[in-house]
């Protein structure tokens, strides 16, 4: 090979390496580019996780009560998951009945749909007779009307966490609540809100299949309102039912 056809090769293979050192360059620019834009979303997710992780109920003040969030506790303050998905509600690990079948929780808390039309037989079966375990006659509420626009309502008094519901049908014939939803307000004022699904659709809870039994469903996550109402959705006879609510405790032994 002569000297010019040597050159011209040569000079060929330089700029071939340049081509290539320059092609590499730029696909390890991208190839960075994509890892710095990756970084934000793994810090992201790690963080959330972290969070998730971390969302549970305070366990420092011993067997007390859990009242409603408070402003200094990251914990309990996010909005229910309904309105910011990202953010989390504790989990109740303990729990208490408010006080339905003890006689704590008064008359004058409880009341029900169309309450001033309960005369006559229908006077022995009030709102404040659904309490759970309740016996004899009268030893439940029962709904005047079987539709699905029927209510109990329980007026807490304060804003506090409600972490489950038990439910039992009338004592002493074979009637019963089978599915029911839940509804909540912290004030008398506003709008009532249902407890969503992780879908954000209305939840619904099953409940009874005979008189006697007790049926527990767990709110996860609790509720913090004042005001509850529980919805009956179906029903075997008519609407029938004696109940308690549970609170959520801060209780670590």
């Amino acid at each position: 090979m002569d000297l010019p056809a040597r050159f011209l090769a040569v000079l060929s293979l330089l700029l071939l390496a340049q081509v290539l050192v320059c092609v590499r360059s730029q696909e390890e620019e991208e190839v960075n580019q994509e890892e710095e834009e990756e970084l934000p979303r793994q810090e992201v997710q790690e963080t959330w996780t972290r969070a998730v992780k971390a969302c549970t109920c305070d366990c420092e003040a011993g067997d007390s009560v859990t009242g409603a969030p408070s402003v200094t506790s990251p914990a309990l303050t996010p909005a229910p998951p309904q309105s910011r998905p990202l953010e989390c509600m504790p989990e109740c690990p303990y729990h208490r009945p408010l006080g339905f079948e003890s006689g704590s929780v008064a008359s004058v808390q409880i009341s029900s749909s169309n309450q001033a039309q309960y005369t006559g037989w229908y006077s022995s079966w009030v709102p404040h007779k659904a309490r759970l375990n309740n016996q004899g006659f009268g030893c439940a509420w029962l709904s005047k009307y079987n539709d699905q626009h029927q209510w109990l309502q329980i007026d807490l008094q304060e804003v506090a966490v409600v972490s489950g519901v038990l439910t039992q049908g009338r004592c002493d014939a074979d009637e019963w609540v089978t599915k029911y939803s839940v509804q909540y307000r912290s004030v008398d004022t506003l709008n009532w809100i249902y407890y969503k699904d992780q879908s954000g659709n209305n939840r619904v809870f099953y409940g009874n299949a005979d008189r006697t039994s007790t049926v527990q469903n767990l709110l996860r996550p609790p509720i913090v309102a004042r005001y509850i109402r529980v919805l009956p959705l179906g029903w075997h006879t008519r609407i029938a039912m004696r109940m308690e609510l549970l609170m959520c405790m801060n209780k670590c032994t």
